[in-house]
């Protein structure tokens, strides 16, 4: 009987659930076989528990990933943008030049015209169609006028009409970048109103999990062993991940390990708040290389790096498909041994995780 009961008291240790068997010395066949009830019953809860923290875990890796894709597609259209802004700025610049250009011919022309000499006969009829803007094209692009001008007087003209056209084609250019710097920002509208919509959706509904979850995580707890907390809330020990070193990787690593704890804001690039890619940027900026911020050029902005050759500085990219990166929903800084900084998602600060997430598409090594 001792040897059973010795039995049952390992059996109970494996589920902290269990109550301690009394230290009868004689227990009875009733009390035996309520502690094996007890066992069974805690086992259970336990099973199901674990499986509804996993269902909740899930939603809110789910809404996080949507959310981080719709930040990081606002990010594209910021650097979009940027590029139509800088395009319709530089057609700008070269029209107004074409249009100096064209403004110096007509004084050409217009003082040919003055001319009181050399037969302008044939000319002044031509001169006074280039002078009105409305005859040029019915008049000046008729073949062989040209051919009845000669000499210095053919060269004026035809340099003004040169001019008008270069003027006409820079136009239409400055024209058409105007209008793909208006779409531009239409588009960099629309996908910060999705964002916007897209956190707020999330932040309402991770409230609601984050309850469920947290009670679900508490009686996941209760079930589990100290070193298994333990090994849980080692992030502390993290920070001796601080190494010294010349090479660019620690120098972005590094720096990125001493914004732990500040807060995720979408779409910001520090000092206080970061995003994802707004913290990778800032890090790799600190190693002197420059990066958009934005994970669509992050992913290019340098060599592939197979996942066991990975070095500090490495970014690590996660999607919801491996094989299109166009589905790139965060980034973040490896670190080593296996762990990565990185700013996961609203209402979360920038810390240290495992890089081994199913959504782990690739590594890029910046420079």
């Amino acid at each position: 009987m001792r040897a059973f009961r010795a039995g049952l008291l390992a059996g109970c240790v494996l589920v902290t659930w269990c109550p301690p068997v009394e230290a009868d010395p004689d227990p009875t066949s009733r009390d035996v076989q309520k502690a094996r009830q007890t066992v069974h019953q805690r086992s259970r809860e336990l099973g199901r528990t674990t499986a509804e923290l996993a269902t909740a875990q899930s939603r809110l890796d789910e809404l996080a990933a949507e959310v981080g894709r719709l930040v990081e597609a606002y990010n594209g259209e910021v650097v979009r943008l940027g590029q139509a802004e800088q395009a319709h700025q530089q057609a700008t610049v070269r029209l107004a030049a074409a249009d100096a250009e064209v403004e110096t011919a007509r004084q050409d022309v217009a003082l040919l015209a003055t001319e009181g000499h050399g037969g302008l006969g044939t000319v002044e009829p031509v001169v006074g169609m280039l002078l009105d803007e409305g005859g040029m094209d019915g008049f000046l692009h008729r073949a062989g006028v040209l051919g009845h001008l000669k000499g210095e007087r053919s060269a004026i003209l035809a340099g003004m009409r040169d001019a008008q056209e270069v003027a006409a084609i820079l136009r239409t250019q400055a024209r058409n970048a105007y209008a793909a710097r208006q779409a531009a920002s239409e588009r960099a509208r629309l996908a910060k109103l999705a964002a916007e919509a897209a956190v707020a959706a999330q932040q309402r509904e991770t409230r609601q999990l984050t309850a469920r979850k947290d009670d679900l995580q508490r009686a996941v707890d209760a079930a589990r062993s100290r070193a298994e907390l333990l090994a849980r809330r080692r992030d502390a020990a993290l920070a001796g991940l601080v190494t010294g070193g010349s090479a660019m990787g620690d120098v972005a690593a590094n720096w990125a390990l001493t914004q732990l704890g500040k807060p995720y804001v979408w779409a910001a690039d520090g000092p206080a708040t970061y995003d994802c890619s707004g913290l990778s940027m800032r890090a790799w900026e600190r190693a002197g290389v420059r990066l958009d911020h934005w994970t669509g050029t992050q992913w290019t902005s340098g060599p592939h790096v197979p996942l066991n050759q990975l070095r500090r500085g490495d970014l690590l990219f996660f999607a919801h498909a491996a094989a299109d990166p166009s589905t790139i929903h965060h980034v973040g800084i490896y670190v080593g041994r296996d762990q990565m900084v990185h700013a996961p998602q609203t209402g979360d600060v920038v810390r240290v995780t495992s890089i081994w997430r199913g959504d782990l598409v690739g590594a890029t090594r910046p420079r």
